[in-house]
Parts: structure tokens; sequence; C-alpha cells
């Protein structure tokens, strides 16, 4: 993508899944890259083998030290540093936890970049959501709830700042070949792994949707159609998401 050729791009929780094969996959197609994830090793493996320059730690803080590793800019955001957070549905601190790391973390990357990128008129925002933002997943309140919020939060933002340049994108996968999938136990066995699919298959989604401009990443097609039916009725669709769960209940606890 001539878009991307010299782009200068920060992915968080690239140590491994979808971070990592979006990490690959802009510094394949000519983009200059910083690997972020909490685990420093696994930040500086990934670099290493790619080219790119590793700045491990908390999402939150490290846009300064991104810019600078960059040499003064960031012309791409991968907001995809991510916590599944199942377990207790009333666990405060879980909710805490998901909510800083899902919603929180990339309102503090936004409120760092957006002033550089509306003066300059251009910046891409890319958010990995999930389909559990656009549909919701059993077995995992906090994680539901938060991923709705941080597809909010990219809505509004593509409908703010369009007009000044930003560009948003909003990855909404479902089951997806992960560590995370794996730590989903038997929800996310029933759920998700029938249909899962490589994490280069959803930078694949991403490169394919950042080329036609459109904000809604579906690396799953079918979920517009689940996304429509939740619209279109929701009683219908919340009782076929109630069977759902009772099948889980029979064979998953």
């Amino acid at each position: 993508m001539d878009a991307v050729q010299g782009a200068t791009v920060v992915v968080t929780g690239a140590g491994g899944g979808i971070g990592a094969a979006l990490a690959r996959r802009f510094t394949a197609e000519g983009a200059r890259v910083v690997v972020n994830d909490l685990d420093a090793g696994k930040a500086k493996a990934v670099a290493e083998e790619i080219g790119a320059v590793a700045v491990p730690g908390d999402a939150s803080g490290i846009i300064e030290e991104a810019r600078e590793a960059l040499g003064g800019r960031i012309d791409v955001y991968c907001a995809n540093a991510g916590v599944g957070c199942g377990g207790d549905p009333f666990a405060e601190d879980l909710w805490e936890l998901a909510w800083d790391v899902n919603v929180m973390a990339h309102v503090r990357a936004a409120r760092a970049l957006i002033p550089e990128w509306v003066e300059r008129g251009s910046g891409r925002f890319v958010s990995t959501v999930s389909a559990a933002g656009l549909l919701t997943m059993i077995g995992a309140a906090p994680y539901s709830v938060t991923k709705h919020g941080a597809l909010a939060f990219a809505e509004w933002l593509s409908l703010t700042y369009r007009h000044k340049g930003l560009k948003v994108h909003a990855i909404c996968p479902q089951g997806v070949r992960t560590d995370m999938l794996t730590s989903a136990g038997s929800a996310g066995d029933l759920v998700l792994a029938p249909t899962a699919i490589e994490p280069e298959d959803v930078a694949d989604a991403l490169f394919a949707g950042m080329e036609a401009d459109r904000f809604l990443i579906l690396p799953h097609p079918e979920v517009a159609d689940y996304y429509a039916a939740r619209a279109g009725d929701p009683d219908r669709w919340l009782t076929g998401m109630n069977q759902l769960q009772q099948k889980w209940e029979g064979t998953g606890k």
C-alpha cells in the first residue's frame, strides 16, 4: 500500500497473536514499526525478527518513547493490546482491568496523538475490538461490555475527526488462534474455535479494509449478518444467545 510505505507505526500488544501479525505485515509493506508489549522479551523477539524497534511497557504510557524511536512522528497507531477477563462476572477488579486496558488505553493514546494528527491533517487509528463489540460473548461480561466501549470510542473518533484527516478502523474478528482464544476455555471452544482463523488473516483483512477506506473490518464476513440480525430483532437474537448460554452451561461447566 502506498499509504503504508515509509509510514511510522506503533502496534501495542505485539509480542504475539494479532499484534505480532500486524507488526510483521506493516514492516513487510515498508513501514517503520515500534513493537510494544508488556512482556519485554516477547516485544524484543518480534522486533528483532522483523527489523523493528521494541518499546515494551504499558501501552497507555509509551507514546512519547515510541514517537522518539520513530524519529518524532507516529502516522499509524494500532491499539491492539487487550485482556479477556472471563471468570466472575461481578468481580470489580476484573471490570477495572478490562476497562483500563480495553477502553481507557485507547482514550489515552488518542489524547496524545490527536492534536498532532489534526495539526498536520492526517493520521490513522486502528482499534482491535472484537465481534463481541458488535454482538456479545457468553461467559465474559467485562470483556463484552468493554469491547462495546472500544467500538463506540472508535466510532466517535471517526465521526468527530474524519473531516480533519483522521482515518479510523475497528477490527472485529470472532475466534483467532491466539493465547486469548485458548484462555477463553469452554466458552471459546463452543463459540469461537469452530471458525477460528489465523492472526495473519486478520492482518490481511485490515489491509484490505485500509485499501477500501472502510471503518469496520470484519475478518469473519458473516459477522455482518449477525450484527444486522441483532439490530433487526433484538428479542429473537437474545433468545438465540440464551439458548447458546444454556448449551454452554450444560456442556462446559
